[in-house]
């Protein structure tokens, strides 16, 4: 009887100690559960690889080279080695300083985080949430402290995490229940598992393998090379490929309770930033209590996306190529690093290239502008200054003529969702490598599609600027109406150009023939719109009209896209450091931005393409010295 006895006595406890049953049950489950964290290794200090391990709040506590500072100041000094009862006051606005620089990191963080780790455990945080809008739902939470984060968007400390969820309204319950799903935390956002799903990788049954990118710590169910993107960090890739080492943190339970919580660790109720202030998103970032899943645990859920997509490591980009792309995003990065870091040294770089574009702009002649009387030969300064004039002249006109290519961008955006949707359904692989040779190949597809867009706004663009030229009024439906006489060439023309050049783009050595090409056949839409020929004939017409003017036609198209694509972008990285709107939000105005400048390309490419008719219908007449600067040409 003596079995029977002691579950008496431990009811007897549980009903006099309903708490402490409560924080048993819910450090058992965490224990159950605890996540293995697969990193990344680094062979050498200061290499590639993961230097970080998850870190002990508590090594952080106390120590001499962690200031407080604030609030809201860079170098207001509130005092040198915050306790965690300094950090329980709460403090909003404030943040923690650690030694270095996170925009020229070097090995300081490194060599700091060895030192304060020295004699300490990795730890992750276990937490119990629910919701009261969803009853009998519950989530089980392990936090992760990284203390830095060598990205895309280098900063001081870094708190990453994965949720389980239970089918269960207490601890207890969820003991003798397996979790329904899991996520896993990757920038902003998670990407969500269903428990027993292939991806999800168990060791003993029941502990989570996680694998945090290198640098980034964003969280992954396998070992690739993923794109990453973040609505304030932007895009970049995550690296979680091996070899790997695996580490079993210690779990320390907060618990559920928030007076509890505050008592046993004070620095969850810290409300400040653990790092360095720093501007957009190079800032510290803030603590668990500050995030939505903290409180909301189950609404965060919903926004858990359903798959990762892993850049190949070969087959259709080729692994030089993926190189060049994460090398890509990474430059783009550090010049912005440059730009918040050293904002002197770079606009005297910014003045010194502006200096020599001004110094090029000046070897050309720009007036007379002459926008109309298309069938003239014009200089490098003045087709631009052409296209700049009927632009402005005729902004509502060709404003309303780029704003259609909105629900174009839009149509293109719900397609690749519907494909990667339809793919999902029909069980085709949308994870890993597999999944990201399905993600470009959607983007292809959008890419083929976007350029028939553009396509459909030159071609627009053109038959409105000869109609203005005669002198008939035009309206922006008139432009697409007379534009849509040409469709399907326009479509089959555009099709072969884009597949064409997307193939030579997909091996790095082709690519100055992938150039080569789209310049010859840059005249394309123009050559077919206004002298009514076929696809075929008129990429070969293209061809006749570029020859012998290579570098003009291609230095004109690439200014003039240039001009397009800067723009947007750059209103939008003046808002970034102006506002603190979302990144999205700037990304939406950039697009709009973008669409409203596309038909000054389009122009661009109009009067180019006189340019080079006029040169080449002239070029059997002139005489041994003088090329005639008009011709009359039918239209």
């Amino acid at each position: 009887m003596w079995w029977l006895l002691a579950v008496v006595s431990a009811a007897g406890v549980a009903l006099a100690h309903p708490g402490s049953a409560r924080a048993d049950a819910e450090q058992d489950l965490a224990a159950r559960y605890a996540p293995v964290v697969r990193l990344v290794v680094q062979h050498k200090p200061c290499g590639p690889g993961e230097p970080y391990q998850p870190t002990d709040i508590n090594a952080l506590l106390g120590k001499d080279t962690v200031a407080l500072r604030g609030p809201f100041q860079q170098n207001d000094l509130i005092k040198v080695g915050p306790t965690a009862s300094d950090l329980g006051r709460g403090l909003f606005g404030y943040h923690l300083d650690f030694p270095g620089n996170a925009l020229r990191p070097g090995c300081t963080y490194e060599q700091w985080a060895r030192m304060i780790t020295q004699g300490t455990k990795p730890t992750v945080y276990s937490h119990i949430a629910t919701e009261a809008d969803y009853p009998g739902r519950l989530a089980l939470q392990y936090w992760i402290f990284y203390p830095f984060n060598d990205w895309n968007n280098p900063h001081e400390g870094d708190w990453e995490m994965i949720q389980l969820l239970f089918d269960a309204a207490t601890p207890t319950q969820a003991l003798g229940r397996s979790p329904t799903e899991v996520g896993y935390s990757q920038h902003e956002g998670a990407e969500r598992a269903t428990w027993g799903e292939s991806k999800l990788e168990l060791v003993d049954g029941t502990h989570p393998v996680v694998y945090p990118a290198a640098g980034s710590h964003a969280n992954y169910y396998q070992e690739e090379l993923f794109l990453g993107a973040s609505a304030s960090e932007g895009v970049g890739c995550d690296d979680t490929r091996g070899p790997t080492f695996d580490v079993r943190p210690v779990v320390d339970t907060i618990p559920s309770d928030p007076a509890a919580a505050r008592a046993e660790y004070p620095w969850i109720a810290f409300q400040g930033r653990w790092g360095e202030l720093q501007k957009a998103f190079f800032n510290g970032p803030t603590g668990p209590n500050l995030k939505e899943q903290w409180t909301h645990p189950i609404t965060w859920a919903t926004s858990w996306r359903d798959r990762a997509y892993a850049v190949p490591g070969g087959g259709v980009l080729g692994t030089r190529a993926t190189h060049f792309f994460c090398g890509a995003v990474a430059g783009v990065s550090k010049s912005l690093v440059f730009l918040v870091h050293s904002p002197g040294l770079f606009s005297l770089a910014i003045i010194a290239l502006l200096a020599l574009v001004a110094f090029t702009i000046s070897r050309s002649r720009w007036r007379p502008s002459a926008p109309f009387r298309l069938e003239r030969r014009r200089a490098w300064g003045q087709v631009l200054a052409a296209s700049s004039r009927m632009y402005v002249r005729q902004s509502s006109l060709f404003l309303g003529i780029g704003l259609l290519f909105i629900p174009i961008s839009l149509f293109v955006t719900l397609l690749q969702t519907g494909v990667l949707h339809a793919a999902s359904i029909a069980d085709i692989q949308t994870e890993g490598e597999g999944g990201g040779v399905l993600f470009l190949l959607v983007a292809a597809i959008g890419t083929a599609l976007t350029l028939l867009g553009l396509g459909f706004v030159q071609a627009a663009t053109s038959r409105a600027l000869v109609e203005l030229n005669c002198g008939r009024p035009i309206s922006l439906f008139g432009a697409y109406r007379l534009a849509s006489r040409h469709a399907w060439p326009l479509v089959g023309g555009v099709l072969i150009v884009s597949i064409a050049v997307s193939f030579l783009l997909s091996t790095l050595f082709l690519l100055p023939i992938a150039v080569w090409l789209a310049v010859r056949w840059a005249l394309l839409v123009p050559a077919l719109e206004l002298e009514d020929l076929t696809c075929v004939r008129a990429l070969r017409r293209s061809r006749e009209l570029v020859r012998g003017g290579w570098l003009k036609v291609a230095s004109l198209i690439v200014v003039g896209g240039a001009l397009a694509l800067v723009v947007g972008p750059l209103i939008g990285g003046l808002l970034i450091l102006a506002t603190d709107a979302r990144l999205w939000v700037l990304d939406v105005i950039a697009g709009v931005v973008y669409a409203l400048t596309m038909p000054f390309v389009a122009l661009t490419a109009t009067y180019v393409y006189f340019d080079a008719r006029v040169r080449h219908e002239l070029a059997a007449e002139r005489e041994p010295d003088e090329l005639p600067a008009e011709a009359e040409l039918s239209l």
